[in-house]
């Protein structure tokens, strides 16, 4: 049976860093991908990768084992007996962050996270906003607390990078070394 992950889509900026994770997944045989995309998520997916609904389903489609809408809340990823290896919400926006942080599971997106929590799974949230005001920070260190792991949309440069693509796959080989799928070929500190 193929690992499975679930990878959240929420109405934040930052496309681009699921996108990668979600190749990367996608291009690992043991690895079965289940996206779920909120109704924001759609608008800021089309905006960024420049395509119209239709061809931005498509491309998911083709990358995941099964793609849910937020409003199937009955679905999968909504009960603890489903077993997966793990969730990432990437990006994150502050509004689910605040609602995962709440225990607030009214929509598949949300009521998924809280249900990785329960289980005591891995929980990454990207978060994708700057800056940070104090009702942000405190949403963070709830769901810190609450057991999520909290990565901020930043990725590094000691890999000497020179496209987007370079800056997206650190931040996504950062994602896979938290959800225990670690990419051979992602660059790493060398000490010396």
């Amino acid at each position: 049976m193929k690992t499975r992950i679930v990878l959240g889509l929420s109405g934040a900026s930052g496309m681009p860093y699921a996108l990668m994770l979600l190749d990367l997944l996608a291009a690992r045989p043991d690895v079965a991908v289940h996206c779920i995309v909120s109704d924001g998520a759609w608008e800021v997916l089309q905006v960024e990768m420049g395509l119209d609904r239709a061809h931005v389903a498509a491309h998911l489609d083709a990358r995941c084992e099964r793609r849910y809408s937020q409003q199937e809340i009955g679905a999968g990823p909504a009960s603890g007996s489903w077993r997966h290896a793990g969730m990432v919400v990437c990006p994150c926006s502050m509004a689910s962050l605040a609602a995962i942080a709440q225990g607030l599971g009214a929509n598949l997106l949300h009521r998924s996270a809280d249900v990785t929590l329960k289980e005591r799974r891995p929980l990454i949230l990207v978060v994708r906003e700057t800056p940070f005001n104090r009702i942000h920070l405190q949403n963070m260190l709830a769901a810190h607390d609450a057991g999520a792991t909290i990565v901020a949309a930043s990725p590094g440069f000691y890999h000497r990078p020179t496209t987007i693509d370079d800056l997206t796959r650190h931040l996504a080989t950062r994602l896979l070394d938290h959800l225990g799928l670690p990419d051979p070929h992602a660059p790493r500190w060398q000490d010396g």
